[in-house]
């Protein structure tokens, strides 16, 4: 557009004799071009680079110890490798740390892997000290002895030395994934493809209908002036315009859903989007613990197992962790906790990793103390030689412990974190007690924990796939949890895949990998944002829903990606499209509002690009015939104006609910086609148009070529403004789908004002002529007939193709 309004600038003004400048072509073309430029910058400019974030992040300082230096606080741009730092309760990891020392170390690393619950860091370890599994199948985030950075500090003291700061961090490389441009989007892919059609048809038709007027009228520079128009009119001028302001109404509506659309092109990757990837803690879940169950060895629900380990968790000091709190904020609480008025605490056995249990100590009665432990299933029933059942003290025997196993597993396949409860009763003694005392404990049941899911989150996903959508979660948690919650919200996880299995495969191995599963778990960063562009790779448009640091890449390199409103402010960065409420129904709201959005643009490409073919098509064939131009320069820009003005409205019209229960993507393969199935049939009765002012008016002189250029303006520009209401659905126009009032009104408006011009003073300046009586109901003939002929071909092209727009 830009091209042709500077060789429109040479051609009729520059090179023009003095007086006879003429603005209109490079006015009317540049004014299109800016009015969109401004609409976009004055709906993007506050957008950021998603980096930026993590600048800021680490502002802030770190307990350092220095050769010849007592402690000291330092900014933390300044650590480098090697500097030895003291960490504690509440602090953030200022880089990637190799422990040295630790005492009851407990880091979240939620930010990293997604994962809720807290994990304990300990000095001496590696992969075959962490939690079971293949040491091979680990992520690095798994090591035991290594803080890292952007992690923070829950409970416990450590001392460590630094091995990596800033870009040289696992959260570094997050960060220089972020910087730079987004990926091209499945939205911007089609616009190019169409612009690049459009092209080539220019390419062909302009020098052709350039080289014919130039023979048949000997005026050579009024030949270049034409066919120049003719390529503006092939042009869909309003595109830019017209797609701008459509999904600038669409982000309106979104807002008023609470949602921000942070990049405009997204609304549109909305609609197209047939596959939606998420990430599980924060976005399906709540991302919090609770209890949700209390039962006794049996698998009864027990009041009493919840009593014993509401006062364990009451009476630890220090920072209490996330299964703590669980339990004290439990719903059922309540009557337990005036209990505690009962006791009085005597002494506390502190948590540690290779016990993974901890003790306290109560008066309970006169002369009697009550030692109460929890922790993990298998170290409790290590120290326990009988079990409470049913109200009676039993010994524990093998079957007894066979049973409490698979009662374990069964709640882990549930879903839940367990931890088993058992106490004892001791006699007082003078001096502390110490683990030596945690054994012949009595087994009195378990407690389970989940992160559950999110009330909406089950029918959110219901509703995409309701809209041709298939969900897929990538999540750093482990594959028990992650299938678990799957199930809660209606997805079935089928074989899970975890990220160790992708290492060594290349791109073209994963695709049907990434086809087939549903569920991939234990990924890093790096490898969710690669299983979106293997997705993408094989033709899908792809959604990304997060909340962490660790979906940061995944949500800038998905054609949309969407956060919630609990997000990281870098996620949020990072996200085309935030979610305010914490309803995730607005998922669905947004997928209809894009394929709205797209079928009216498509509309207008189509309609624009169709009916401008046919014009030209007619312009082809009337330039080798006629002893004049069909039309003048200006009165063929008057013509684009007028329709182009005619389809500003074309954002608030209706769409039909057959074309947005499917994801919908650009096709210029499509567009191609129906250009030359379409277009054509303007072309008939442009044809016809010809031959009643050539015979029927007697306009076949260069003295009459204003009354045939009138009688051609008004027909073609009612042809394509009536071909709107007929490309608009692939329905019957008027009976069964009507356009919204606002296109109604606004095309009603400018077929009335196009037929009113040859008859005012402006379309005499335009060199038209007014014309006869007996003109119109030959129109109207040459209009039913139009519309009765697209209506029958546009039944056939639905058959033969199965779409339409």
């Amino acid at each position: 557009m830009l091209i042709l309004a500077i060789v429109s600038l040479f051609t009729d003004v520059l090179l023009s004799p003095p007086g006879e400048e003429n603005w209109r072509s490079v006015v009317v073309i540049t004014i299109m071009v800016l009015i969109s430029v401004i609409i976009r910058f004055w709906q993007e400019y506050q957008s950021g680079r998603e980096a930026e974030k993590l600048k800021t992040m680490v502002r802030t300082t770190a307990t350092v110890f220095r050769q010849g230096t007592e402690r000291q606080e330092i900014p933390i741009a300044n650590l480098v490798p090697g500097d030895v730092i003291h960490i504690s309760a509440g602090d953030m990891i200022p880089g990637d740390v190799r422990l040295l020392s630790s005492k009851d170390l407990f880091v979240t690393q939620s930010v990293l892997t997604g994962e809720s619950m807290p994990v304990e860091k300990f000095a001496n370890g590696g992969f075959s000290d962490a939690p079971a599994g293949n040491p091979a199948n680990k992520s690095v985030l798994d090591l035991p002895n290594i803080c890292f950075m952007g992690t923070s500090v829950l409970s416990g003291t450590a001392r460590g030395v630094i091995v990596a700061t800033k870009d040289e961090t696992s959260l570094g490389a997050f960060a220089k994934n972020l910087v730079g441009a987004h990926v091209e989007t499945s939205f911007e892919r089609g616009v190019n493809k169409v612009s690049w059609l459009l092209i080539r048809f220019i390419e062909v038709m302009v020098p052709v209908i350039f080289i014919i007027n130039g023979f048949t009228k000997g005026d050579w520079f009024q030949a270049l002036l034409f066919s120049l128009v003719v390529a503006v009119g092939l042009v869909p001028e309003m595109l830019p315009t017209i797609v701008t302001t459509n999904l600038a109404k669409g982000a309106a509506s979104m807002a008023k859903a609470k949602t921000i659309v942070k990049r405009l092109n997204s609304i549109q990757n909305f609609g197209a989007m047939d596959v939606l990837c998420t990430d599980k803690t924060g976005t399906l879940t709540q991302d919090r613990i609770i209890l949700v169950r209390h039962q006794d060895v049996t698998g009864n629900e027990n009041i009493q197992v919840l009593i014993y380990a509401y006062l364990n968790s009451y009476y630890q000091t220090g920072l209490k962790n996330l299964l703590d709190i669980a339990v004290l904020e439990h719903e059922e609480i309540e009557p337990v906790s005036n209990i505690v008025r009962q006791y009085r605490k005597v002494d506390e056995i502190p948590f540690d990793f290779q016990r993974r249990r901890m003790s306290v100590i109560l008066d309970h009665q006169k002369g009697t103390r009550l030692l109460i432990t929890k922790g993990a299933v298998e170290e409790i029933l290590a120290i326990s030689s009988s079990a409470e059942i049913n109200g009676e003290i039993i010994p524990l025997t093998d079957e007894h412990r066979k049973m409490v196993t698979r009662t374990a597993d069964d709640m882990n396949d549930d879903g839940l974190r367990v931890l088993a409860v058992a106490t004892r009763m001791l006699t007082p003694k003078e001096g502390g007690y110490s683990v030596l005392d945690e054994k012949d404990m009595i087994l009195s049941g378990y407690i389970g924990f989940l992160d559950p899911p999110k009330e909406t989150a089950g029918p959110a996903i219901a509703a995409l796939k309701k809209h041709g959508i298939s969900v897929k979660i990538l999540t750093g948690d482990n594959a028990v949890v992650t299938g678990w919650v799957c199930k809660q919200v209606g997805i079935e996880p089928g074989t899970v895949v975890n990220g160790y299995e992708l290492n060594d495969l290349s791109d073209e191995a994963m695709i049907p990998i990434v086809e087939r599963t549903a569920v991939f778990t234990k990924l890093s960063p790096l490898q969710k944002s690669r299983i979106i562009r293997v997705l993408q790779k094989n033709g899908h448009t792809v959604g990304f829903l997060g909340d962490g640091i660790n979906d940061a890449a995944a949500l800038r390199d998905a054609d949309v990606g969407i956060s919630v409103d609990t997000a990281t402010d870098i996620a949020r960065e990072s996200a085309d499209i935030i979610l305010l409420e914490k309803s995730l129904m607005v998922l669905e709201e947004g997928v209809l509002e894009g394929r709205r959005t797209f079928g009216n643009i498509m509309k207008y490409i189509k309609m624009a690009a169709s009916s401008n073919f046919g014009n030209m098509f007619s312009v082809l064939v009337a330039s080798a015939f006629l002893p004049f131009l069909p039309m003048l320069a200006i009165q063929l820009l008057v013509q684009n104006l007028c329709y182009d003005v005619s389809q500003l409205s074309i954002r608030w019209d209706n769409v039909d609910e057959d074309f947005i229960a499917i994801p919908r993507k650009w096709n210029a393969s499509d567009l191609g086609r129906f250009m030359t199935c379409i277009g054509p049939i303007s072309s008939i009765f442009d044809i016809t148009t010809f031959a009643m002012m050539w015979y029927v008016f007697g306009a076949n002189t260069i003295g009459q070529q204003g009354l045939f250029q009138s009688g051609w303006f008004i027909e073609g520009l009612l042809t394509q403004t009536l071909i709107v209401h007929m490309i608009r659905t692939r329905h019957i126009p008027f009976v069964q789908s009507r356009a919204s009032w606002p296109l109604l009104f606004l095309t009603g408006t400018i077929m009335a004002v196009g037929i009113t011009i040859p008859f005012t003073a402006l379309g005499s300046t335009l060199g038209f002529q007014p014309l006869p009586p007996a003109y119109f109901p030959l129109l109207a003939l040459t209009l039913i007939s139009y519309c009765i002929l697209t209506q029958i071909v546009k039944m056939w092209y639905v058959r033969r193709y199965d779409m339409w727009l």
